[in-house]
């Protein structure tokens, strides 16, 4: 059986991804918060897998650039459409995947990947290319759903879904595995939290060692 095409699958629910209202906004809020005390006025910060570019507009304002990739074309013509609405110029979005060699190594202060390690066909490749793109020192600082966490039953309505064509391909993943995942990668992690508090979502800062 032929393995589902990402962007294709990205592309078609792009629209009605973007209006979609975020789940629990004091969460997002609280991560978006987190995150920002690990950034600062000159950083040049990368996203992958931004989407339509909610966050990135979020946070674009407190860095002196910030690049958004997301494989989907879909997705990032929206996102661009928001762009050019909010007239921010240190802002730019790119069609490319995490691992995509479009981008320059050691040309970023900060890596950004917002529910999306779990989606990754190759997580220790793109963690590699990742260190890579860092300069030293730069932080990775990624937040995952880890559903390997999760009841069994959510994980088989998880598989029916995508099954369906209604859910991506994704990896259930374990907070620990992929703090070791980062480790063997080159990371030395920094910090750890749980937005909410508690659940399965892993806030995690690592730095380039």
């Amino acid at each position: 059986m032929t393995a589902p095409d990402p962007a294709a699958f990205w592309d078609r629910h792009a629209a009605r991804y973007a209006r979609m209202r975020i789940r629990d906004d004091a969460a997002y809020e609280a991560t978006l918060a987190h995150v920002r005390r690990h950034l600062g006025p000159t950083d040049a910060v990368l996203e992958i897998g931004c989407g339509t570019g909610t966050t990135a507009l979020r946070l674009a304002g407190d860095v002196a650039s910030y690049t958004g990739t997301d494989l989907s074309g879909a997705m990032i013509a929206i996102a661009e459409d928001k762009r050019r609405a909010a007239a921010m110029d240190t802002l730019r979005f790119l069609q490319a995947e995490a691992s995509s060699a479009a981008l320059p190594e050691a040309g970023f202060d900060a890596a950004l990947a917002f529910n999306l390690l779990h989606l990754l066909d190759d997580l220790p490749g793109t963690l590699r290319h990742l260190h890579q793109l860092l300069r030293p020192g730069g932080l990775l600082i990624s937040k995952t759903p880890c559903l390997g966490e999760n009841s069994s039953l959510l994980r088989l309505f998880i598989r029916a879904l995508r099954g369906i064509g209604f859910a991506p391909s994704m990896n259930f993943l374990i907070g620990d595995d992929l703090e070791r995942a980062m480790g063997a990668a080159g990371f030395e992690i920094v910090e750890t939290a749980r937005y909410p508090a508690g659940s399965s979502r892993h806030l995690i800062v690592a730095r380039r060692a």
